[in-house]
């Protein structure tokens, strides 16, 4: 099964370091890495050819002008460029267990979506490390918020079964889909501007289009680099949408990666 990591970034290339390094020591390597930026400056577009010298597997960095919070499109435009079967999502301000890629894959089944929880590092913590260039991290040590999380037991999920329901759990920085699953909705909605709801919309419409969700818990373990969190966006026209997409069970968005 060929994956690919599809990593959503902007602007901030010492986060994006941290992720890519903890890329690099993963036990089971993706087949490649794909940069979903969001109109970066030069200093990130450097970052990224630095590490595509050596890096061990192939890294594509998709880039569009910085036009404000447009994720949906970046992300659109790096899912046409995937041909791999599978996708293992995160943001750039994400440092991965080094199980993460080998877990989303163990547990990987066709007509399932997977989504995995984070351990938040503290602000301090979170600056020390970005200092330091630290990527490793553990359940028992300082600096983190809800620790327990950060326990690895990865037989936990053989238990676990998947669901044909949404659940407010979600998060779009440690999710993994079939990338069929994701052409079949039309990609992500790029009705919504600005941070929130984008995740939650794509995600139910898998559930409308018959795909199930299936929660991953102490395996496909990730630590968030502590940052102020971004205003929203427009919060009216997205719980509109959102409600609008649970109410008639809409599974393929209009403003996609087609524009029907």
């Amino acid at each position: 099964m060929n994956t690919t990591l599809l990593i959503s970034t902007y602007n901030w290339p010492k986060a994006l370091e941290l992720v890519l390094m903890s890329v690099e020591r993963q036990k089971k390597l993706p087949t490649e890495v794909v940069i979903a930026d969001d109109g970066s400056t030069e200093e990130t577009k450097k970052l990224i050819e630095s590490y595509q010298e050596n890096f061990p597997v192939k890294i594509r960095h998709i880039w569009h002008e910085d036009k404000g919070f447009t994720k949906t499109v970046i992300l659109n435009k790096a899912l046409k460029t995937i041909t791999s079967d599978y996708v293992i999502q995160i943001d750039g301000d994400i440092i991965l267990h080094s199980n993460f890629i080998k877990d989303h894959i163990a547990n990987a089944k066709k007509g399932t979506y997977l989504f995995g929880s984070r351990i938040s590092i503290t602000e301090p913590y979170s600056k020390k490390a970005l200092e330091k260039k630290q990527i490793k991290f553990y359940w028992f040590g300082s600096g983190l918020l809800r620790r327990t999380r950060a326990i690895y037991l990865p037989f936990y999920n053989t238990f676990t079964k998947s669901k044909h329901k949404n659940s407010s759990k979600l998060r779009g920085c440690n999710m993994s889909y079939w990338l069929k699953d994701a052409i079949n909705i039309n990609g992500y909605n790029e009705d919504y501007i600005g941070w929130g709801y984008e995740d939650f919309d794509f995600a139910q419409r898998l559930i409308n289009a018959g795909v199930a969700a299936k929660r991953i818990k102490h395996a496909a373990i990730q630590f968030h680099i502590y940052h102020k969190e971004a205003p929203k966006g427009d919060t009216d026209k997205g719980n509109k949408i959102l409600s609008k997409t649970i109410q008639e069970q809409i599974s393929v968005c209009k403003n996609g990666i087609k524009k029907l």
